[in-house]
C-alpha cells in the first residue's frame, strides 16, 4: 500500500526527543521511521537548535535512524549527504542575507529593546549568530508578557517577527519559519503539502501545523493548548502519550486512517 504521506516534519525537543529520559527517543518510533524511510517517506527534523546543538543531542539519543533533512534555527535548511548535513543552497544564502538586511534595520533599537525587558524582569536579554535580540525569561508568565510587547514593536517594523518557544524568544524576518523551510523541501522534492505529516509540540511549531504546510497535522499529549488547538483545528491527531510515543502513535494513526 502506498504511503499517505512522503514527507514526514517532526520538532525535536518535546515532540520525538525526552533529555532526560533512558531512551530520550523511543525505540518503537525510531524502528517505525526506519521502515517508514525503506518506503520511501523522507524524515525531516525541524527545530530551532543550531546544528553544532542538535548534533550533540542526536548523538547523545544513540539513534539508529537518521533524518534526511535538518531545519534549523527554524529556517535554515540541510541535506544529508552520507555521514554529513550540507547547507541547501541558495535558500540559506538568501536567508541570511535577508536576515542581516533586517537586522541591520533593528540595531539601533536593541538596547533600548533590551533595558526595557532588564528593567522589568528577571531575564537574559543577548545577541547569538542568528538574532540580536534573544530572550530567556525567568517563567512562562514572563515571557508571555515580553511577547505581547515585542509583538506591538514587530508591527512597526515590516517583515520582523518573535519566534517563541517556551522562556526563549528571538526576532526572526517573517519570511522564515519551520512553515516555510518546510516548504522549500517539499518544492524541492515535488511533495504537495496533501503527502506531508507534521508534528510539534509549541509555539514556534505552529507555521508548519497548518493544513497549507502538511495534511497530517498531531501533537503529542505535551504540547502546549495553543499547539493541541490548531491540530485539531486542522483535522489532526492528540495523541494521549507525551512525546516522540505520542508522535509513534500519530503515525499509525495517520496509517490506518488512509486505509
Amino acid at each position: 500500500m502506498e504511503l499517505p504521506f512522503q514527507l514526514i516534519s517532526t520538532d525535536f525537543d518535546g515532540t520525538v526527543f525526552s533529555e532526560f529520559e533512558r531512551q530520550p527517543v523511543p525505540p518503537g518510533l525510531q524502528q517505525l521511521l526506519a521502515d517508514l524511510q525503506a518506503r520511501g517517506a523522507r524524515w525531516v527534523i525541524n527545530t530551532g537548535r543550531d546544528l553544532t546543538s542538535l548534533l550533540e543531542a542526536m548523538a547523545r539519543a544513540r539513534l539508529t535512524v537518521q533524518p534526511d533533512f535538518l531545519v534549523l534555527v527554524e529556517r535554515e535548511i540541510h541535506v544529508r549527504d552520507g555521514a554529513s548535513f550540507n547547507p541547501l543552497e541558495p535558500w540559506n544564502s538568501r536567508c541570511a542575507a535577508d536576515h542581516a538586511q533586517l537586522f541591520a534595520e533593528v540595531a539601533a533599537d536593541v538596547p533600548r529593546l533590551a533595558a526595557w525587558v532588564r528593567e522589568r524582569f528577571e531575564a537574559a536579554v543577548y545577541a547569538d549568530p542568528w538574532s540580536p535580540f534573544c530572550l530567556v525569561a525567568r517563567r512562562n508568565s514572563d515571557a508571555d508578557v515580553i511577547h505581547a510587547w515585542l509583538n506591538d514593536y514587530c508591527a512597526g517594523v515590516p517583515n520582523l517577527t518573535v519566534v517563541r518557544n517556551d522562556v526563549y524568544a528571538r526576532f526572526s524576518h517573517a519570511a522564515y519559519s519551520k512553515g516555510s523551510a518546510l516548504g522549500e523541501i517539499c518544492r524541492g522534492l515535488g511533495v504537495s503539502p496533501e503527502r506531508v505529516f507534521a508534528a510539534g509540540d509549541h509555539l514556534n511549531d505552529l507555521p508548519m501545523l497548518s493544513r497549507e504546510r502538511a495534511r497530517w497535522l498531531a501533537a503529542p499529549a505535551n504540547a502546549i493548548p495553543a499547539v493541541k488547538e490548531a491540530v485539531r483545528a486542522g483535522g489532526g491527531f492528540v495523541a494521549t502519550l507525551p512525546a516522540g510515543l505520542g508522535v509513534e502513535q500519530a503515525l499509525i494513526w495517520a496509517l490506518e486512517t488512509a486505509r
